[in-house]
């Protein structure tokens, strides 16, 4: 009897450490990159990057409900590829990146999508405007990082856009108002604070 009493309880402390509590991730912004790309009067598809992008990512994989997203990205880090379209960019003909320096998303829900597969519901604030989005999301790995040794999470994601609705509509309809944007990111757990 006795026996089988310390069998209960060690299952059940078994179990209670196998319950994974929310981890808290930082975005590393030297491997996460926003993606924006556009039809330009149906001849090309041209893409600008965004990065420097300062981040922290919650996931709970026992209840993903509980799993939040926080992102900054600033418009200094936006990247065409031509140096005189990136200031047109950040002009008042589209970003307006002066008195609108940054783009945020917060999410209000998680669900579950699918194996690896998550939707992320929040609000996207860009030139001073903000709307509900869904990021439609894959999770790459989770898993302790090779190099740096902590725990380490990613993703992909995707959403479409209108940008009239953030009011940058600037030649649209030839370039298009939809805009595809693509994220790929890796967050780690922060390195513990040294103790003073």
């Amino acid at each position: 009897m006795f026996k089988r009493i310390a069998l209960v309880v060690a299952l059940a402390a078994a179990s209670t450490v196998a319950v994974a509590a929310p981890v808290t991730y930082k975005i590393d912004p030297n491997h996460t990159d926003v993606v924006a790309s556009w039809s330009h009067f149906g001849y090309s598809n041209p893409i600008a990057h965004f990065g420097d992008v300062d981040g922290v990512i919650v996931y709970d994989a026992d209840h993903v409900g509980a799993s939040k997203v926080e992102v900054t990205i600033p418009l200094s880090g936006l990247e065409a590829n031509v140096p005189d379209f990136n200031e047109h960019l950040r002009s008042a003909d589209f970003f307006d990146a002066e008195k609108y320096p940054t783009i945020t998303f917060k999410s209000t829900k998680v669900e579950a999508a699918g194996d690896k597969k998550l939707r992320v519901f929040g609000d996207l604030t860009l030139h001073g405007v903000t709307k509900a989005v869904v990021l439609d999301t894959t999770i790459n790995k989770i898993a302790e990082h090779p190099i740096s040794k902590r725990a380490a999470a990613g993703f992909d994601a995707t959403t479409t856009i209108k940008r009239s609705d953030f009011g940058v509509d600037k030649y649209a309809p030839n370039v298009s108002d939809a805009v595809t944007i693509r994220i790929t990111t890796e967050a780690s757990v922060p390195k513990p604070e040294a103790k003073k």
